[in-house]
């Protein structure tokens, strides 16, 4: 496919060896960029990347278990289990040379990834705001907590897990989704994110934030030995500076870190898609 040229995405899936339908969408031709959501989000997140990426690669954003239009079964919420599937998923679709972006739980699945499977299939990786270790042991101190990216203790880890897993787990949701965001972010994209996260079963989403937030990648982070890019933002409630802090650890790597009064939130990728495009065309070519 030429520059300038669209294709209109289509929908496909295929087994996990444990039985599951797990569903992807992909448009365009090329070198494939594998697109990986957070945590209890789906593909349609990644629209913006489906429509602005598919004249250069094979954009393919997969629907993890339990998310999306992905099978919803009783167990699996984890990210070793998750990485174990984005790896069925690249051998599926017989993906080499894959070119894998995780967004925030996403990012982690990837670090679970490298751990089980190294660089297999895989050409780069880009990590888009995703903390080392988001929930802080009471030892570390505050400049090793921003580093880290810990913007959770054990208290407040314990509350907002149980409170998606309760009774008012959808206001949880809507109010932990609306402080990942810009203040000026319009509520259509707040509503269009909390709508796809209720695809997940608020149980199963809490079971996976604690699984999620629980995990300390910093000694896996620097074993990573292929082409890496980091995206943070200064309007994040994961510290830009664990951001900077993950690039510094990985060789050769490099990182953008977006403003706040440019879309620079969690979700950057949907409040400033085309600076977010340019960004992954150029670290790809």
């Amino acid at each position: 496919m030429t520059n300038g040229q669209t294709a209109q995405p289509i929908s496909g899936s295929f087994k996990t060896n444990d039985g599951l339908e797990l569903r992807y969408v992909e448009a365009g031709t090329g070198a494939p960029l594998v697109l990986v959501h957070g945590w209890s989000h789906s593909a349609k997140l990644f629209d913006g990347q489906l429509a602005g990426l598919n004249d250069r690669y094979r954009v393919l954003a997969l629907d993890l278990r339990g998310h999306g239009l992905s099978d919803k079964p009783g167990h699996g919420m984890r990210l070793s289990r998750m990485a174990k599937d984005v790896h069925e998923f690249l051998i599926a679709l017989d993906l080499e040379g894959a070119n894998v972006l995780g967004h925030g739980m996403g990012a982690a699945v990837l670090w679970s990834y490298w751990e089980l499977f190294g660089p297999d299939r895989i050409a780069k990786l880009i990590f888009v705001d995703q903390s080392p270790f988001a929930t802080a042991n009471p030892t570390m101190t505050e400049h090793e907590m921003t580093l880290a990216g810990s913007n959770f203790d054990l208290k407040n880890l314990f509350s907002e897990v149980n409170g998606i897993a309760g009774v008012n787990g959808g206001a949880v949701t809507y109010a932990l989704i609306r402080g990942m965001t810009s203040k000026d972010t319009p509520r259509a994209i707040v509503d269009s994110i909390v709508l796809q996260d209720f695809r997940l079963p608020r149980r199963q989403a809490a079971k996976l934030l604690y699984e999620w937030a629980t995990q300390d990648w910093r000694d896996t982070i620097p074993r990573i030995t292929v082409p890496s890019f980091v995206i943070g933002a200064k309007g994040s409630p994961v510290p830009f500076e664990s951001q900077l802090w993950i690039r510094d650890q990985i060789k050769g790597a490099r990182a953008e870190i977006f403003e706040a009064d440019e879309g620079g939130s969690h979700f950057m990728f949907m409040e400033n898609p085309k600076k977010f495009n340019d960004l992954i065309a150029e670290f790809i070519g």
